[in-house]
C-alpha cells in the first residue's frame, strides 16, 4: 500500500535565520529553491536520456571505399531495428587500410573510447579486440571455426566477451567443387589463388585439396604475397599450367584487388569460383557463399540485444544459413563459358 505525506506549513519550525518556513515569504523561498533542485535533477535527466550508445567498427581491409559496402550493410541491418546512425547510435568507424602495423593502436583508440560495443570482422581484428578489454561486449563476424581458433568456449555458451556470428565456409567446400566441376565438365586442373602470408589460408588450402582429390579434379596452388602482391604473375603461373579454372577464397588481400583479380581472370579467360558474392560485383564469374546482407542483418541484431542489456556471454554463435548462388553471366560471355539454362535457373542473383 502506498503512503502519501500531506506537510501542514503551520507547523514547520523555524529556520533560525529569522523567518518561520510557515510564513507566506518562507513559503515562496522554499517552493522556489525546491523547484530548483527539481530542475537540477530533470536536466541531468535529460543528458542522461541524451545520451546516445556508441557502436566502434574496425576494419581490417584496404581503402575505405572498398569497405563501404559492409559498412553501409550494417547500417541498412540497424534501420530495420529502429538504430538510425548520428540520431540514436553512433558508429565510431576506424580502418587500417591494409596497415595491421597499426592495429593495436587503433584498437586501443575505441577502448579508450569507452564504445558500448565493438564490431571486428577479422580474425586478427578478433584477437586483438579480445587483448584489449575484457569488459566491452565484442561482436564478430568471421569465416574462421571460432572454437578450433581458441576464440570462444562454444557455439552454444561463448563465455567471455565475445560472440557473434561465424561464415565457416569449409563445410561448403564440396557443394562449391561440385559446382565448378558442374558448369566446367571437362575441367582438368584448377589453380587455388593462396595468400602465402596467411595460415589460415593455406590450411583453407588442404581442406579445398583433399575434398577435391575425391572428386578427380587436381588443385595448385598459386602463392601470392600481402608486401607488394604480384596477381600477374600468379595468373601466368596459371596459364602456364594450363588450368581450367580458378578459386578465390575470403581474404582482406583478395578483397583489395578483387577488380584486379577479375581483370586478370578476363583476360586469361579463366573462369573464376568465389567465397565472396562482392566479388562478382567487379567481374569474378560465379559465387556460393553465405549472404552478406543476411550476415550483417545477423550482426545488428546481435548489438541490439546487447545494447538491451544481453551478455554476450549467453548469447550462441551462430552459423550462417543463408547461401546464395550467384553468376556474372557477362563476364561467362566474356570469356566464353555456357551457363546451362539448369543452373542460372537455381541462381539466386544473375548479372547480365
Amino acid at each position: 500500500m502506498k503512503r502519501f505525506w500531506i506537510l501542514d506549513p503551520s507547523t514547520w519550525p523555524s529556520t533560525g535565520f529569522g523567518f518561520s518556513i510557515g510564513k507566506p515569504r518562507a513559503r515562496s523561498f522554499f517552493f522556489s529553491f525546491w523547484l530548483f533542485l527539481f530542475g537540477l535533477c530533470s536536466f541531468a535527466q535529460a543528458q542522461q536520456s541524451g545520451k546516445i550508445p556508441r557502436l566502434g567498427y574496425l576494419s581490417t581491409a584496404g581503402e575505405p571505399r572498398d569497405t563501404a559496402p559492409q559498412l553501409e550493410l550494417l547500417r541498412q541491418g540497424l534501420r530495420e531495428l529502429g538504430y538510425v546512425d548520428g540520431k540514436n547510435i553512433a558508429i565510431e568507424y576506424r580502418t587500417l587500410e591494409g596497415d595491421l602495423s597499426q592495429l593495436s593502436s587503433v584498437m586501443a583508440e575505441l577502448v579508450q573510447l569507452n564504445v558500448d560495443v565493438l564490431y571486428v570482422a577479422s580474425l586478427t581484428g578478433i584477437r586483438a579486440a579480445k587483448q584489449a578489454t575484457g569488459t566491452i561486449p565484442i561482436v564478430m563476424m568471421t569465416t574462421a571455426d571460432p572454437v578450433a581458433t581458441g576464440l570462444i568456449q562454444s557455439l552454444a555458451r561463448p563465455g567471455g566477451n565475445l560472440t557473434g556470428i561465424t561464415l565457416m565456409t569449409r563445410d561448403l567446400t564440396g557443394k562449391q567443387l561440385e559446382l565448378l566441376k558442374e558448369v566446367l565438365p571437362n575441367a582438368s586442373r584448377v589453380g587455388f589463388l593462396l595468400d602465402a602470408d596467411s595460415k589460415p589460408a593455406t590450411a583453407r588450402f588442404r581442406e579445398y585439396e583433399s575434398i577435391a582429390s575425391n572428386l578427380k579434379l587436381p588443385l595448385q596452388s598459386l602463392p601470392v604475397r600481402r608486401r607488394n602482391p604480384d596477381f600477374p604473375a600468379a595468373f601466368q603461373a596459371a596459364s602456364k599450367g594450363r588450368m581450367s579454372a580458378l578459386i578465390v577464397v575470403r581474404s582482406s588481400l583478395f578483397s583489395d584487388h578483387r577488380k584486379e583479380i577479375a581483370d586478370l581472370a578476363v583476360k586469361y579467360r579463366l573462369p573464376s569460383l568465389h567465397e565472396v558474392s562482392g566479388n562478382l560485383e567487379a567481374g569474378g564469374l560465379m559465387s556460393y557463399s553465405p549472404n552478406t546482407a543476411d550476415s550483417y542483418r545477423r550482426v545488428a541484431v546481435y548489438v541490439d540485444k546487447i545494447l538491451k542489456g544481453a551478455k554476450p556471454a549467453d548469447l550462441p554463435v551462430e552459423q550462417s544459413t543463408k547461401l546464395e548462388l550467384m553468376i556474372n553471366l557477362k563476364t561467362a560471355n566474356q570469356i566464353g563459358v555456357r551457363i546451362l539454362p539448369a543452373i542460372l535457373a537455381r541462381a539466386d542473383k544473375v548479372i547480365r
